[in-house]
């Protein structure tokens, strides 16, 4: 990667931005970030055309330019820019145990749910795909994490797993927040279990029928959002 990319980037955003959007997206978001005002569509063709034909020696070198972007950001852009070079053909063959500490910090860091849901829906998934039981392992330890954002991360890391959903490992991520007030965990729990519905909706009903005082009211509207509660 050119030294001079983090600087790049924010100079092709800027030159896409519409900067009277910026303070909507900020107030929005709730982001104590400020924005530039770039929407989804140009900050990828922005991405797409910077970062097409980068490639790394090894996992090593991309994370360091990932991390290079995220920790120099100064708009929210910036760090979607970080998000989407992670998420490269090219790195695909970096997705394994070594990559989470990055995925860690950035979620830690993060602390939203715009971040958080793309690592963990995307990014941590890839990684469990390759790596199973050591994956496994991980996010059952990050369920019971202290931080909230860590948590989500592991109920959310199968949301695009469909038929190959690993039951038990899902409702174990889901246990330790099931008695959570936390908005983000009871949203989070819905919306992995009516992810499933759409392959299983008999077992996601059982679940909820035998959970029905222990879910919140949140986390049962969400899953049983596409299915209803009938039998």
């Amino acid at each position: 990667m050119p030294a001079s990319l983090p600087s790049m980037i924010r100079a092709r955003l800027q030159g896409v931005a519409d900067p009277t959007r910026a303070p909507g997206m900020q107030a929005y978001m709730k982001s104590e970030m400020p924005y530039l005002g770039v929407s989804s569509m140009p900050l990828r063709k922005v991405c797409k055309e910077l970062f097409a034909g980068l490639s790394w020696p090894d996992s090593a070198a991309w994370q360091s330019d990932v991390l290079a972007i995220w920790r120099g950001a100064e708009f929210r852009e910036e760090r979607y820019a970080a998000l989407e070079l992670s998420g490269v053909k090219a790195a695909q063959g970096f997705h394994d145990l070594s990559a989470l500490p990055m995925y860690e910090e950035m979620i830690v860091i993060g602390a939203w749910w715009d971040y958080i849901d793309v690592i963990a829906g995307h990014r941590l998934w890839t990684i469990l795909q390759g790596e199973g039981a050591g994956m496994k392992r991980k996010m059952l330890a990050w369920s019971t994490d202290a931080n909230m954002w860590k948590r989500r991360s592991a109920i959310l890391c199968q949301l695009r797993a469909k038929e190959s959903t690993d039951l038990d490992f899902l409702y174990a991520c889901i246990e330790p927040s099931l008695a959570s007030k936390e908005f983000f965990l009871r949203k989070a729990i819905g919306w992995a279990l009516r992810q499933y519905a759409w392959t299983d909706p008999k077992e996601v009903r059982r679940y909820v029928s035998r959970n029905q005082a222990r879910l919140s009211g949140l986390s049962k509207r969400e899953a049983l959002k596409n299915i209803g509660a009938a039998a």
